[in-house]
């Protein structure tokens, strides 16, 4: 690994979390991102940049044509033209004491031989020839960007719909493609063949006359299958899968996607014995794809990076990771959310995170989505609800509509978090010939649901001072577990120099291995899928879950193994790891389907 590279980067949290994330940490070399679902908060937080170093700013208001597009990629660029300006900064500075470039130099896994080159060439070089180094040498992080695939809402204008190029996703797919930038898009939240083909539409995606790739894709995957489906689909058309970032199933912040029991490890373990074979076979379609676009046959294979992220807490799991698994690089996400140099994150919020506890996070039903949500006891956005519902007016005015899915009861698609969708609903409910109980519960279940857009976002205009179109404040937070072992609100400086083992955050704390933790909140969902499945005599679920259910066994089989490998050389590694996996074991007999 190059020791002037970072081995971590900051994924995607929340819509606003990490809106600005690399203009605050890119020119230190960090990689990091920019979710692209919020056209409205990247307007606003364009205005407030544009503000704060007096850059010439002009709105782009809804009523302009391609008005979402068009503000993504007018905030990109200036997040660019930000990032660029804060590196020449960095590299002019390099006679000064205490500059951002010695933070540069200190934020490094290892800086002690670039310190030895650079002194040598500012004793023995022009200025101009250690620029000119400085620049080749340490790059700044990459300005990435996120979307999920499934947020691809279609667009109505006089309530007719507009053509599939105006659905969100694909919006914002153009809005990035358009953008000054150089960096990746990661498409997450599984496969949309349609999106997928609308790539194809722009010449960045494609190699240059030099073999380079201007922008690059990188491909959020929970298993290898996965991977390697979805490759040789875009490869087809000419599109190369540059990096496979494989996220826990569930030991993750945000959006919780299943796998069906395959764990992390066995899931990398896949990745590293099958790397070559998922080159080779994404490459060779890759060049007949080219080919049929009349574009040259590479003389050969573009990079691919393979990276892993959810529940990374320690020196120790990181280093394990990337050596183990012949990992490229690790993201660490709910950690830097008690890192504010980091990203947004308000007052109250960070509070709330500092002192959680374990059994504070919980997968949750908030999302208007139904996918399971992970999420934190006693957000101000749970609060709201709460009072929404006393004063007897459950739901919120869906004004963004980012989250509208639903066609149950109109045929133009609507949030299940929305005042018109609960209503409709609860009143189902109420008619309905449930028994009581039954009617509180399924009335708890649907009044769970928060407005992600704006919960998902206030955090920022909270911590910037920013005025909302909306009087509503409450935050909605995200956390993987992983957070309930992080207990202060440290600095940038710090949370790195806990990645690279300089310092220990978690000095005294009790803390599972990552991979035991999965472990365990896969047994857990297992047995609560179970229960319902039983309890509805659903057939076909029983037969999903035997399937799990096995899955599970065999990732127990191979954690007996792995850690048997590790056992004298992981320090932190708890004493009574085998006879954890031995009491998982005997719970999925105990539940045998």
């Amino acid at each position: 690994m190059s020791l002037n590279k970072h081995t971590f980067s900051i994924p995607v949290m929340g819509l606003g979390y990490t809106i600005d994330t690399p203009v605050r940490v890119a020119h230190f070399g960090i990689s990091s991102v920019i979710s692209l679902v919020d056209d409205i908060l990247m307007e606003k937080m364009r205005e407030f940049y544009s503000q704060k170093f007096d850059i010439p700013y002009q709105t782009i208001t809804n009523k302009a044509e391609d008005f979402r597009a068009k503000r993504i990629t007018a905030y990109l660029n200036l997040v660019d033209e930000l990032v660029n300006r804060k590196y020449d900064e960095l590299v002019n500075s390099l006679h000064k004491k205490e500059s951002e470039l010695e933070k540069y130099f200190e934020l490094l896994p290892d800086s002690k031989q670039i310190r030895e080159k650079f002194n040598h060439l500012m004793e023995n070089k022009s200025l101009t020839d250690v620029k000119n180094w400085l620049r080749t040498t340490l790059r700044p992080g990459s300005i990435d960007v996120n979307i999920m695939t499934k947020l691809d809402k279609a667009n109505y204008l006089n309530r007719e719909q507009l053509p599939a190029e105006y659905n969100d996703a694909h919006a914002a797919l153009r809005g990035f493609a358009n953008s000054k930038l150089s960096s990746s898009l990661v498409l997450s939240a599984g496969m949309n063949p349609r999106l997928y083909s609308y790539l194809e539409n722009f010449s960045d995606f494609y190699p240059d006359e030099n073999g380079q790739l201007r922008k690059k894709i990188t491909l959020k995957v929970s298993d290898f299958r996965s991977a390697l489906i979805q490759g040789r689909f875009l490869a087809k058309k000419g599109i190369w899968i540059s990096e496979y970032r494989v996220e826990s199933g569930l030991n993750c912040g945000g959006h919780a996607f299943a796998t069906q029991g395959y764990l992390l490890g066995p899931i990398l373990k896949e990745f590293k014995e099958k790397r070559q074979e998922l080159i080779d076979a994404t490459f060779e379609v890759y060049q007949s794809g080219l080919k049929e676009k009349g574009l040259a046959e590479l003389s050969q294979t573009p990079e691919i990076r393979i990276t892993a992220q959810g529940g990374v807490g320690t020196n120790e799991e990181h280093q394990l990771l990337l050596e183990e698994y012949n990992l490229d690089s690790i993201g660490w996400g709910s950690p830097f959310m008690l890192v504010p140099e980091a990203c947004n994150i308000d007052e109250e919020s960070l509070n709330l995170l500092k002192n959680a506890g374990e059994d504070d996070l919980y997968l949750s039903d908030a999302s208007p989505l139904g996918v399971p949500f992970n999420n934190v006891r006693g957000a101000s956005q749970q609060k709201a609800i709460q009072n929404y519902l006393a004063e007897g007016k459950p739901g919120f005015p869906c004004t963004k509509k980012y989250l509208v899915f639903n066609t149950e009861y109109t045929e133009i698609p609507i949030c299940t978090a929305s005042k018109q969708y609960l209503k409709k609903k609860l009143n189902e409910v109420e008619e309905s010939e449930m028994g009581t109980d039954e009617k509180q519960y399924q009335k708890s279940k649907l009044t769970e649901k928060e407005c992600l857009c704006e919960g998902l976002t206030n955090s920022t205009y909270l911590a910037n001072g920013l005025e909302t179109d909306s009087k509503r404040t409450g935050v909605s937070i995200c956390p993987g577990p992983n957070i309930a072992y992080f207990k202060q609100v440290v600095s940038l400086k710090e949370m790195v120099d806990h990645i690279y083992g300089k310092i220990n955050l978690l000095k005294g704390v009790k803390r599972p291995n990552l991979f035991l933790k999965e472990l365990h909140m896969y047994v857990e969902y297992l047995e609560n899928r179970l229960r319902e499945a039983r309890e509805t005599q659903d057939n076909k679920q029983l037969a999903y879950l035997r399937k799990f259910q096995a899955n599970l066994n065999e990732g127990i089989n191979y954690y007996r193994q792995f850690f048997e490998k590790y056992e004298h050389k992981l320090q932190e590694m708890k004493r009574d790891v085998f006879s954890e996996l031995e009491a998982f074991t005997q719970k999925l007999e105990k539940n045998k389907i």
